[in-house]
């Protein structure tokens, strides 16, 4: 039996369900806290180098080459939504990362960025964690609020090898929050509960997403490459320079590359 009979319930439900899956995945990631003390700096960095190479395919296989392939079924000039929808993505995730306070692991206060406040560092220390999660929530949402108005086979298996991928490196991506907390002097159990409170943003960045396009069918290849440019900059701005720390390159970079021929593997043979 296919992936078919997805097609028959709500786009928002299953944006709803889907991310709660990434969510779940991250938490489990999160729980490597219970049985690990600290992580060493090239299995860290194989581990964001892996998300990032998740995010760049995804972005292109299941964001960018589905907006540019709508636009120029309805006749639209093929690459204008893509352009505008994935350069307003990077955009806004700048606005963002400006004027949200967030402080990245490792670093000492006077490093914090946005806009200047007196919140804990153990706050700024999550809201940086919590960003780039942002995108992927609204990645896997657009792809299955775009079930409302086309269910068939491959859009629905799209959408799922979506889903599968983002939770697949959520899942290193979760442990590479909750163990690094612990070094900052977090307890096991606070690790944990920050390392997976850091993914519950994807539902409801996912059911956001959803909604909109499922109700704005126009807004759809704009929204898909929306959400691509907001994980691109998300990885140039904080998974790749993060897993170059301490210059132990070549770990990240075959992670990048496991990451891509992953996700591309996902989304060819399921989309």
């Amino acid at each position: 039996m296919g992936l078919e009979w997805l097609g028959n319930y709500e786009p928002v439900l299953l944006a709803l369900f889907a991310t709660l899956f990434t969510w779940a995945v991250t938490a489990l990631g999160a729980s490597m806290v219970f049985f690990f003390k600290s992580i060493n700096k090239r299995v860290l960095n194989s581990m964001l180098g892996f998300a990032a190479g998740v995010m760049i395919a995804a972005s292109f296989w299941s964001l960018l080459k589905p907006a540019i392939e709508m636009s120029e079924a309805s006749g639209e000039i093929a690459w204008l939504p893509a352009l505008v929808g994935f350069l307003s993505g990077g955009f806004f995730l700048l606005l963002i990362d400006k004027i949200l306070p967030h402080l990245h692991l490792g670093l000492p206060m006077s490093k914090a960025e946005g806009i200047k406040t007196t919140w804990q560092r153990s706050i700024l220390l999550i809201l940086a964690i919590t960003l780039h999660n942002i995108p992927e929530g609204l990645a896997v949402g657009v792809a299955f609020g775009a079930l409302a108005s086309n269910a068939d086979v491959q859009s629905v298996s799209g959408a799922v090898a979506l889903a599968f991928g983002i939770g697949l490196q959520n899942f290193p991506e979760g442990a590479a929050v909750s163990i690094p907390l612990r070094r900052e002097g977090f307890s096991r159990l606070k690790g944990f509960w920050y390392g997976q409170l850091s993914g519950i943003v994807e539902p409801i960045a996912g059911v956001i997403g959803a909604y909109m396009v499922s109700t704005i069918t126009s807004l759809l290849p704009y929204a898909l490459a929306f959400a691509a440019g907001a994980m691109i900059f998300v990885v140039i701005e904080e998974l790749i320079p993060e897993s170059q720390r301490e210059f132990k390159t070549d770990f990240s970079t075959i992670g990048a590359m496991l990451g891509f021929a992953t996700m591309m593997l996902l989304d060819v043979a399921l989309g």
